[in-house]
């Protein structure tokens, strides 16, 4: 029997992601393709007590239905750490999602229109684009040039664009590319889309992950209007499994948000999200970052010192600043395919670069490696793999 899909799920295939983690069951082989954060960040111990504690003195409320916006504690501890750590001032609602990922999926349901162009930088999150393109919108890629997009260019896609509706950004050690927008960049992102009545989805998963240089103000922190939607979460800093994201915007669109959520899912696991209550109330959450971010950085000084001392003048590559990656790319490569078919031969795993593409299936000389997953000396072993292959392409 022939199964007709709906219109909004026919074009939408599996994660390459997805699909390469299928793979990696294999223990001889390298992966710099993760998006993980590394086990060794989580908060193990911490998690046994809290749940034992919460189950021990509330039980019913960790177990019960709750309210689809969120365990209230939960929400007010989130807005206050986003207004001191982020600026993200008063008068917006936040509403708990079941991770970012469901942020990301609701503001496209709730905004967009099937047909809407969702503008991108290019390269951008798999995951996201799914998403749009799950909800029947178009994606129209603004290339990265240097540390970010060029606001002339962002508004040279968005006069081209049908039905532009929504700008799409991660602002801060991007993924795929590990870049970080400069501070003028993203106010004249914010312009832009004042100038054409455009609304921003800021999503900044890695914020918390900087190991070097200074912050940068979010572009939420500049937002005067409720034009900009910002989503976030947990899984970075604290764990993926647990599910627990947040969306923070303005009143009329949370409520849209809620409703939709009660669609999806009623609500975010109850007991997790107390249990994220309990590490921004009863646990020191800036120490255990400061904690993390140190072993980030650590792993990032010796892919990136891996790279320089063995792949200089074939590779080039990013140096982020926080965050979980590394962009690289070879500019004279033509066989995208091959070399990372060869790679995957040789036992190691990247990301190719098309995955992360606005336009699915183009061609990208680029693509993402993750230092957070692999052991020191699997980064020390993939970057030789990779030097040696890249010999073979150019």
């Amino acid at each position: 029997m022939d199964i007709r899909f709906s219109e909004n799920t026919e074009p939408l295939v599996p994660s390459a992601i997805r699909e390469i983690f299928k793979s990696l069951t294999d223990p001889s082989v390298i992966s710099f393709a993760a998006g993980n954060p590394s086990p060794l960040c989580f908060p193990s111990e911490q998690f046994r007590r809290f749940c034992g504690e919460i189950l021990e003195d509330d039980p019913a409320a960790a177990l019960q239905y709750g309210i689809t916006e969120g365990y209230t504690p939960l929400r007010q501890a989130l807005q206050k750490r986003c207004r001191t750590r982020f600026g993200i001032g008063d008068g917006n609602s936040v509403i708990v999602t079941t991770g970012g990922q469901q942020g990301i999926d609701l503001t496209a349901k709730v905004l967009c229109n099937r047909g809407d162009t969702v503008i991108c930088e290019e390269p951008t999150f798999i995951g996201a684009l799914n998403a749009f393109r799950a909800h029947g919108c178009n994606t129209a890629g603004v290339p990265m040039r240097g540390a970010s997009i060029d606001p002339d260019e962002l508004e040279a896609v968005i006069k081209r664009a049908e039905r532009p509706k929504l700008i799409y950004l991660i602002p801060t050690f991007q993924n795929p590319t590990g870049r970080t927008m400069p501070e003028d960049v993203r106010a004249a992102c914010l312009r832009i889309a004042e100038k054409y009545g455009l609304l921003i989805l800021e999503d900044n998963p890695y914020g918390e992950l900087r190991f070097s240089g200074e912050d940068v103000p979010t572009i939420k922190s500049m937002d005067k209007e409720g034009r900009v939607i910002y989503c976030s979460s947990f899984s970075k800093i604290l764990s993926p499994g647990i599910r627990v994201g947040y969306v923070i915007c303005r009143d009329d669109v949370a409520s849209k948000i809620a409703v939709c959520k009660q669609v999806n899912d009623v609500h975010t696991n109850q007991l997790m999200q107390m249990v994220c209550h309990r590490f921004m109330t009863d646990f020191d959450l800036d120490a255990h970052i400061k904690r993390i971010t140190q072993i980030y950085r650590k792993k990032a000084a010796l892919m990136i010192g891996a790279l320089d001392e063995t792949c200089g003048g074939v590779i080039e590559y990013t140096r982020p600043e926080g965050g979980l990656f590394i962009w690289a790319w070879l500019p004279a490569l033509t066989d995208h395919d091959g070399f990372v078919k060869a790679l995957a031969a040789k036992k190691l795993a990247v990301v190719p670069g098309s995955t992360f593409s606005c336009t699915a299936g183009a061609p990208s000389a680029g693509f993402r490696l993750n230092y957070s997953m692999p052991a020191d000396e699997q980064i020390i072993k993939g970057v030789e793999i990779l030097k040696d292959t890249a010999k073979e392409f150019i």
